[in-house]
């Protein structure tokens, strides 16, 4: 009988709904497959930082995702300015400055791949504390903070996902700079400078609305 209702629904140019669950199945089924073709989702899903995260959560980051690439000696971002992204680090190298009041800019720690580069996008003034800047030709995959802080205040299990892996990242660059400032104290040793050498040291990264159009 339901067949048949369908079928006369069809004649009649309407197209029977499917049932709830059968409409959610399909929906997930779509996005399964995209999470197993979408080569940015592939990389998503393989970096070590997101390990353990669910299909879900995973499906949410994919979504405000992008592949960002970066020459030697080219800035990421700057102390100051306003955090709206956020990068895993793929492959290369990454030196995090800061000028402070010191004059000259001092590296305070290197990251490289499997790393997370940048928090501030999640936590109020959302400004960048360091600059980063690229030492190596370097491949990373950036997300839209402003977006996926939205998408944290839907699913609080991803945000807090996020946050616990982000507070271990913050302690290992703290111990990293109380290193460098007990080696100071302790054995006179000096900061190390920064090498202004590349000619790319003044590019700035192409804003997330550039990139997006």
């Amino acid at each position: 009988m339901a067949v048949r209702q369908g079928w006369i629904m069809k004649t009649h140019g309407v197209t029977p709904k499917l049932p709830v669950h059968l409409s959610y199945r399909s929906m997930k089924k779509k996005e399964e497959a995209k999470m197993t073709t979408d080569p940015i989702a592939k990389r998503i899903r393989g970096h070590p930082f997101l390990r353990g995260l669910t299909h879900d959560q995973l499906a949410l980051l994919t979504d405000c995702a992008l592949p960002a690439q970066f020459k030697a000696g080219q800035i990421i971002f700057r102390e100051g300015e306003k955090a709206k992204l956020f990068y895993l680090i793929e492959k290369g190298k990454v030196v995090l400055e800061s000028k402070g009041e010191f004059g000259e800019p001092v590296v305070i720690d290197t990251i490289g791949a499997g790393d997370l580069l940048g928090w501030s996008w999640m936590m109020p003034p959302y400004k960048w504390r360091f600059t980063a800047r690229a030492v190596e030709p370097t491949e990373a995959i950036y997300f839209a903070g402003t977006i996926l802080r939205d998408y944290c205040e839907r699913d609080h299990s991803l945000g807090f996902e996020l946050h616990k892996r982000m507070s271990a990242a913050m302690m290992k660059r703290l111990q990293a700079a109380r290193k460098k400032m007990l080696a100071m104290h302790v054995h006179g040793e000096k900061l190390e400078p920064v090498g202004l050498q590349s000619p790319f040291i003044d590019q700035a990264l192409v804003s997330w609305e550039t990139a997006r159009c």
